[in-house]
């Protein structure tokens, strides 16, 4: 794969891929705080993320257990997902992890025509405003290090025919200029989501259009943003789609993929190796954060709502780390912020917004190996 600049280079191809992996530059370093687990890879934590608050709030009323759970979500290293006017926040953001020698990571999720037009409907109103916001962000990292998803579902979105054929070619084109824009401060990683194994299930259709959106400049690619396929299915779908790219890196969301999708049987098992639903049909996708929630065109139905919007009985997946134990994947993140909603189905609250009750529930129904 092309790689961007010598620095990249280097640190792709020039040191090895156990311990402390100079590939990952803007992730490797100590935790300081006092019993952290080493894994993290030096992610930030957020103290005063959603979580956190309630976790406080439940203590504060004597719900000493909800606390506990709580926690589990709480002291975990979770995305900052952008609104309007990103510089104030990136730059706070960004300057609190350094001054713990640690790296936040940031989602971009402002595309023109954002989401189809969906729950996370929104997203700038043409390219010169999108392209301002992105200035934005690169202004409010400065010199930090910070890792940046970008776009969740738009290169997808592209390929599954949601985005109109006139807008299909400009939106690649305004990926490709993102990428370049983000990736030049030295201390910034860049991922271009390429959606889930569940929604795009041939890879070979991603190859062009990411080509196009610029991934030759970017880190690699993230996958299963906000979605629920299973750690091993996503890593599989991955690799094939890195050997398609020439050796590309990648990412995986695993915050909410411990008990996998929901099955037309009402239940999902982190280990089932199909999963997902049929080409083209999103089947799990979506992504959530500030303001919402993505959706495709056509969703796969189970029991009258979207399998993918806020499905019971899920889980939080493997716990965020930058020890993957394999050399293509970067990472393991909770991009998707557990807790917050995919949308007003399956009784939830508008997307985005914090449930909870869901919070709770994904927690409660962690694996041991996943707290």
């Amino acid at each position: 794969m092309a790689v961007k600049g010598l620095r990249k280079a280097i640190a792709r191809y020039g040191a090895p891929t156990a311990g402390c992996v100079v590939a990952l530059l803007a992730l490797t370093g100590c935790l300081g705080s006092p019993g952290a687990p080493e894994r993290r890879g030096g992610l930030w934590v957020n103290p005063d993320n959603p979580a956190a608050r309630h976790a406080r709030d439940q203590r504060r009323a004597g719900r000493y257990a909800d606390a506990r759970l709580m926690r589990r979500i709480a002291d975990e290293p979770l995305a900052e997902w952008l609104g309007p006017n990103p510089r104030d926040r990136v730059r706070l953001v960004t300057e609190s992890a350094a001054r713990e020698h640690r790296t936040p990571v940031l989602v971009a999720y402002h595309i023109p025509y954002r989401d189809c037009g969906h729950y996370s409907a929104g997203g700038a109103r043409n390219d010169r405003e999108y392209l301002d916001w992105i200035r934005e962000i690169v202004s409010g990292i400065g010199d930090r290090k910070a890792i940046v998803v970008l776009e969740p579902d738009a290169v997808a979105q592209v390929v599954d025919g949601c985005v109109p054929e006139r807008l299909r070619g400009p939106r690649l084109a305004l990926l490709r200029d993102a990428v370049a824009m983000l990736s030049a401060p030295p201390g910034t990683q860049v991922y271009l989501d390429a959606g889930n194994p569940g929604w795009i299930r041939n890879t070979q259709r991603l190859v062009e259009p990411l080509w196009e959106s610029g991934i030759e400049q970017a880190d690699g690619f993230s996958l299963n943003v906000s979605n629920f396929q299973p750690t091993q299915l996503t890593r599989a779908y991955g690799h094939r789609l890195s050997t398609q790219l020439g050796g590309a890196h990648f990412i995986i969301d695993t915050s909410r993929n411990g008990n996998g999708p929901l099955t037309r049987g009402g239940e999902g098992r982190a280990d089932d190796a199909k999963g997902g639903a049929r080409d083209d049909a999103k089947g799990g996708g979506g992504s959530a954060g500030h303001p919402g929630t993505g959706a495709g065109t056509r969703h796969r139905v189970v029991g009258g709502e979207e399998n993918w919007c806020n499905p019971p009985g899920r889980a939080l997946g493997e716990p965020p780390s930058t020890r993957t134990g394999d050399p293509s994947i970067d990472a393991y993140l909770w991009i998707k912020r557990p807790g917050e909603s995919d949308g007003t189905c399956n009784g939830g609250p508008p997307a985005g917004r914090w449930w909870t009750e869901y919070a709770l529930d994904l927690a409660r129904n962690a694996k041991a190996r996943h707290r």
